[in-house]
């Protein structure tokens, strides 16, 4: 099994006839993906690697089954096009736009819980089930079918740490980048549970950054609620006081949101905690060895 997307999950994409929609619409499409259409508002009609063009998310809905929406549209339209979804109720959105600004993010946040919907993003990369669909931007190509589910703040580091796992033999169930901004749809306590009742993940990895509390929140909640081993890496110990690092959450202030508060939390809750990626990779391995 995996989490949030199968073979069967469909797919539309907001901004798909713009330059980053339209190339991972082609690398989604050829990832095996269901892709049933697109949304680009005054388009509509209108066809788009191969898949219709609608004007509104309501009207895509209105003409196919919907699972899921992705999101690429400038941080300006950010707002709306994730607002469109939520009004048209779709179930899975994810937003991979960097810069949406923090105030456009409180609303769409609140919503997304009333309705009981689920929100990836923004700044992320998306999600995958290696086999199945990937839905963002993922790489394909490094992901194999596996037992480990992997949960992320980062980016990149997702992508470096899953080739390590794949380089050792380690598929993954499913690979979710949750985003690095300050405020996100869904946290690594949104994802745990889901993992965690998942019969074919067998163990979780989960990258984390400096910046806020949520990693050490997470682990709080791991050792009162996860009994599948965890393994967690933390992006950004070198990184000086002060100075955001990449991500807009990602800030060191005096004490709070350091790597070492993080580290130590995860340790304190079981959770090995590696040094470098290549040992993320070597501490799942041992312990399934």
């Amino acid at each position: 099994m995996s989490i949030y997307i199968d073979n069967d999950t469909q797919v539309i994409v907001q901004g798909i006839t713009g330059r980053d929609g339209s190339f991972h619409t082609g690398q989604m499409l050829e990832y095996g993906t269901k892709i049933v259409g697109g949304v680009t508002p005054g388009k509509g009609g209108q066809t788009a690697n191969g898949v219709p063009v609608f004007n509104s998310v309501a009207e895509a809905k209105a003409a196919v089954r919907v699972d899921a929406t992705v999101i690429y549209v400038p941080a300006k339209f950010a707002k709306g096009a994730m607002q469109e979804a939520v009004d048209a109720e779709i179930p899975l959105i994810i937003c991979i736009t960097e810069g949406v600004p923090v105030n456009d993010m409180v609303g769409i946040y609140h919503q997304v819980r009333a309705k009981g919907l689920t929100l990836i993003g923004p700044n992320c990369p998306g999600l995958i089930s290696p086999g199945k669909s990937k839905i963002g931007i993922m790489p394909g190509s490094i992901c194999i079918p596996g037992k480990v589910g992997v949960i992320s703040r980062s980016g990149t580091l997702t992508y470096e740490i899953v080739h390590a796992l794949t380089g050792l033999g380690i598929g993954q169930s499913t690979c979710v980048g949750i985003g690095g901004d300050p405020i996100v749809g869904s946290n690594f306590r949104d994802v745990l549970p889901l993992f965690e009742n998942d019969p074919d993940t067998e163990a979780i990895v989960l990258v984390g950054e400096i910046g806020g509390d949520e990693e050490e929140k997470t682990a709080a909640y791991i050792k009162e609620n996860i009994r599948k081993p965890c393994f967690a890496y933390i992006v950004g110990a070198s990184a000086p006081e002060g100075k955001r690092m990449g991500h807009a959450g990602a800030i060191v202030s005096g004490n709070a949101g350091t790597a070492a508060s993080k580290q130590k939390a995860f340790a304190d809750a079981g959770v090995p905690v590696a040094k470098t990626i290549d040992e993320v990779a070597e501490n799942v391995a041992k312990a399934f060895g």
